[in-house]
């Protein structure tokens, strides 16, 4: 009898063991980036006076963002892999320890983006928005999604910052918004700002820390044609520059924006250790971790604040 939970065993951690293979494919540790701005846009929505607000249009508004994000993750491992980026130094290791076959992430991703456009579909079902006003902003990120690394490979020409900037931050808090109301609001993108330059410090910590390996093989990203100097004060300016807009707005508004100053000592740490060639491997993951508790903490802020500039209410 023990002779058989003994065979039993490697059976039922087998699966469980895949399951983990695929869930670190993923990338979980950068989500927050697409969580967040999901988050915000539905606190805007709260906040500006619409009184309909449903829970099931904000999970399938998560479900088709995260899976479009996760996606977007898996694409980028594929292509690092194919173009020689990734070696054996480098953070995702899915292709390069051969943990999964190059034909099961192409796999991944697919299922992904099929997630996605599932998502989508309920959206549309759910939403008041205007079918052509979602579908302009899904089809716009899904695309961006895939181009970072995929087709024209917008992130080995130094274009790659720009698209996180962009869709890390206006587009995925517009699209969340837009879904809730059923109407696009301009001001959502100065709310996305704080959320888009710290999202945008993880992508240029990243591409910083492997300046030297991607100059190796060829291709240009901003950290590459700025060096190691001009990354260290881009890094600073993403890193600080949301805390500035958050004092403005504590002491203009309302005290509760001054909520994700808590996180200004992580935020110091993580600039020391930018500088220090020892600890640089770690910075974009603490990053990531420095993005989820401050962007938690500017949506409490975005939801509580008893006025809101240029939001408009219903």
């Amino acid at each position: 009898m023990a002779a058989n939970n003994r065979t039993a065993a490697p059976h039922i951690k087998a699966p469980l063991m895949k399951f983990k293979t695929y869930l670190s494919a993923l990338r979980p540790w950068s989500l927050s980036a697409s969580l967040i701005p999901t988050l915000l846009g539905t606190a805007l929505a709260c906040e500006s006076g619409y009184e309909h607000l449903s829970f099931f249009t904000f999970l399938c508004t998560v479900l088709t963002v995260v899976t479009v994000h996760c996606a977007g993750n898996v694409v980028n491992t594929y292509y690092d892999f194919v173009k020689g980026i990734d070696d054996r130094k480098a953070d995702d290791r899915t292709l390069v320890d051969h943990i999964l076959s190059q034909d099961e992430v192409v796999t991944l991703g697919v299922l992904l983006y099929g997630a996605g456009c599932l998502g989508f579909v309920c959206l549309v079902y759910l939403s008041p928005a205007r079918l052509e006003h979602l579908a302009l902003v899904f089809f716009g990120g899904l695309s961006s999604s895939f181009l970072y690394t995929g087709g024209f490979g917008l992130k080995y020409i130094a274009l790659g910052d720009v698209l996180v900037l962009v869709i890390f931050g206006p587009i995925s808090v517009l699209f969340s918004y837009m879904a809730q109301t059923g109407r696009y609001e301009w001001a959502t993108i100065f709310y996305a700002i704080p959320l888009a330059l710290n999202t945008e410090a993880i992508l240029h910590s990243n591409n910083t820390r492997d300046a030297e390996s991607d100059k190796r093989v060829g291709i240009v990203t901003l950290a590459i044609l700025i060096g190691r100097t001009g990354s260290y004060i881009l890094y600073g300016v993403l890193l600080f520059t949301p805390y500035v807009i958050f004092v403005v707005l504590g002491m203009k508004y309302s005290a509760l924006f001054l909520l994700p100053m808590v996180t200004f000592k992580q935020a110091f740490a993580l600039e020391r250790q930018f500088r220090n060639e020892s600890t640089m491997q770690m910075v974009p993951r603490q990053t990531a971790k420095l993005n989820l508790f401050f962007g938690i903490l500017y949506v409490v802020a975005c939801f509580g604040a008893p006025q809101l500039p240029f939001i408009t209410r219903k």
